[in-house]
């Protein structure tokens, strides 16, 4: 299961992207399970590059969650059940509150590292103005029309967002250890 979900981190891009926008198409089970539910097809939509950002940077979220919790003293969890909290109560009680910050931390660098997705938006989303254009694929636009100027201030909040959210995440793991002493 681990290789599974560490799988979009040694894949190239494109070839993540191809093989889910064949696995978003309404002739697939999941395109076709998203049709009947929804009405809608997923390939070049923006709920469909969405699913397909969040396949791609699942390795992003996952493994930071899974330290938090595997720090959690195995003894803790044993005061739990010994008091008589059940598996879901210590998860919702215990081991979430403790996590808590880890979760917070995976979730803002996730969508750090997804705002610069390129190959697999591209494959699933294309570049269709208004509706699946992201900025990464904006400033790849416009340095093909040779439009540095336009390039770089892209760059430059794609640069900003990410150091704030890296100010974020810092901020909050400082403030935690500062709290823990």
């Amino acid at each position: 299961m681990r290789a599974f979900v560490a799988l979009p981190l040694v894949l190239p891009p494109t070839v993540l992207g191809f093989y889910l926008l064949l696995s978003f198409g309404r002739d697939a089970p999941v395109g076709s399970l998203w049709a009947d539910l929804t009405g809608d097809g997923l390939n070049f939509t923006f709920t469909g590059i969405l699913l397909a950002s969040l396949i791609a940077n699942l390795p992003f979220a996952v493994q930071p969650i899974q330290r938090a919790f595997e720090h959690i003293p195995h003894n803790l969890r044993e005061a739990a059940w010994c008091s008589g909290l059940g598996p879901w109560q210590t998860l919702l009680r215990i081991e979430l509150p403790l996590v808590w910050p880890g979760i917070l931390s995976a979730a803002a660098l996730t969508f750090a590292h997804t705002l610069g997705e390129f190959g697999v938006i591209l494959m699933v989303g294309g570049a269709i103005d208004g509706e699946t254009r992201t900025l990464a694929i904006a400033i790849y636009d416009r340095v093909q029309a040779f439009d540095e100027q336009g390039a770089a201030q892209m760059s430059a909040l794609l640069l900003l967002v990410s150091f704030i959210t890296l100010g974020l995440v810092y901020g909050l793991a400082g403030r935690r250890r500062w709290a823990r002493g």
